[in-house]
């Protein structure tokens, strides 16, 4: 079989086969079960896929972050190959298994921190949010949480709560869930408190006891939620001096921090995880979240706490049927053996450095990128109308993503303005596939662009 090594078009996208398929989803599939890209995969390879009609793609959005080893990896489909050999399911509430157990001590040696740790498995990253919700009501016997604007921590009741985007993920899913209360995100480009980065000197980190004062006393807080970079939020940073005074205040009143790594983790900012940047600061999460590329596409999710916390469930009282299943964790081992062989969190450290020097070049020429914003391989671009009001460009930025789309490159916004373009490549991308992308990326932008300017 011919090696997929560039994007290639060799018809109108949506082909005919794609075009069949779609009138069969449209009669099958709801249509809350969103489709970004109006094509069906045929296989994938690396950072591209081929879908049934033989367009080809580079893929930019990598199953929604899932494909940081890229698709098809040879080591991990021969790895799972052999435990479908074996057997396909066992559950660890009966009968237990090795793959399970290493994988657990494999992370509890990776998640940044100098004290024992251990590890459950769940099924997906919300599912791990839930668990690292009940594990840490149950720890502290405190019922309040507190999440941050432009979060994004998963689709189920506890977990839509947390999220802070209303549509599409919460609009008419109402009620939710209670006990959960919200603060501010140090979104600097956006500043919520209207101050300026060079002299606003971290207020956003001096809002805690405001915030305790006035909506929740620090004595019923079990934990604090955040990303370290927010996910779906727009791939918005927060400032180091916010992460190391939130620690200060978590130790302070006896409260729990959860970092939400579903997104961050196994190699997208540089590191395995990217709570290896707190830990530069002296700052480590007591639960930490992580899901998505960890298993490569197969379903698996973890929950790595100080070993006192997650102990404090009872027998019985976390797990399921499926979770950390021998196919999964088997892909996982697998996922991680290669990464640390390959040193992939250096891969992701180098895409980064290629982006932004290439992105930032793009800013000089463009008016309608208004921000760029990164860490390691999880970069993302904040498109605007005007760089002076900041006016969100949600319309334009859906044109560049279906604009790339035509020419072979499979891109996604985020953002709860919808204005911003983030970038979540396999990290098994090639230099020239990299600059082939940026290249389609750069004529999108500078076609609705000068679309733009026609009207202004």
């Amino acid at each position: 079989m011919k090696r997929l090594t560039e994007p290639k078009i060799i018809c109108e996208v949506p082909g005919p086969k794609s075009q069949e398929l779609l009138k069969l989803r449209a009669e099958n599939v709801p249509i809350g079960v969103s489709g970004v890209v109006p094509t069906f995969i045929q296989r994938g390879e690396g950072a591209l896929f081929e879908d049934v009609d033989g367009n080809v793609f580079l893929d930019f959005a990598g199953g929604l972050g899932v494909l940081n080893i890229g698709y098809s990896h040879p080591e991990v489909v021969e790895a799972v190959k052999q435990q479908c050999d074996k057997y396909f399911h066992s559950s660890i509430n009966i009968v237990l298994y090795e793959q399970y157990v290493r994988l657990a001590e494999k992370l509890n040696q990776l998640v940044p921190g100098d004290f024992d740790k251990k590890t459950m498995f769940v099924n997906s990253g919300a599912e791990a949010n839930e668990n690292a919700i009940k594990i840490a009501r149950k720890f502290t016997k405190r019922t309040e949480i507190i999440a941050f604007t432009g979060a994004f921590h998963g689709r189920t009741l506890m977990t839509m709560t947390l999220t802070s985007k209303v549509k599409p993920y919460k609009f008419g899913f109402g009620p939710f869930a209670p006990g959960v209360h919200r603060m501010l995100f140090p979104y600097c480009y956006r500043c919520p408190y209207g101050l300026k980065i060079e002299s606003c000197e971290f207020h956003c980190a001096k809002q805690f006891e405001d915030f305790f004062l006035e909506q929740v006393a620090p004595e019923d807080i079990a934990a604090f939620i955040l990303e370290p970079v927010q996910g779906e939020g727009g791939f918005v940073i927060p400032p180091d001096e916010f992460i190391v005074e939130l620690r200060r205040v978590c130790d302070k009143y006896g409260i729990l921090l959860i970092a939400d790594e579903i997104q961050t983790g196994y190699c997208r900012t540089g590191k395995m995880f990217a709570t290896q940047y707190w830990a530069d600061k002296g700052v480590y999460a007591d639960i930490v979240t992580s899901a998505k590329s960890m298993g490569a596409g197969l379903p698996i999710s973890a929950v790595t706490a100080r070993a006192e916390i997650i102990g404090a469930a009872q027998v019985g009282g976390i797990g399921g049927t499926y979770c950390g299943n021998p196919l999964a964790s088997t892909a996982a081992l697998k996922v991680i053996e290669v990464m640390e062989r390959e040193f992939f969190a250096e891969k992701g450290q180098h895409i980064g450095k290629a982006c932004m020097k290439r992105l930032k070049e793009m800013k000089e020429k463009h008016d309608i990128i208004g921000d760029i914003r990164g860490l390691g391989a999880m970069i993302a671009i904040e498109l605007v109308k005007d760089r002076e009001t900041k006016e969100s460009a949600k319309d334009e930025t859906n044109k560049i993503i279906a604009e790339c789309y035509k020419n072979g490159l499979v891109i996604l916004s985020a953002g709860v303005r919808g204005n911003v373009i983030r970038f979540l490549m396999p990290l098994v991308v090639t230099d020239k596939q990299l600059e082939i992308g940026l290249d389609i990326l750069e004529k999108a932008i500078e076609m609705v662009n000068s679309e733009l300017l026609a009207l202004t």
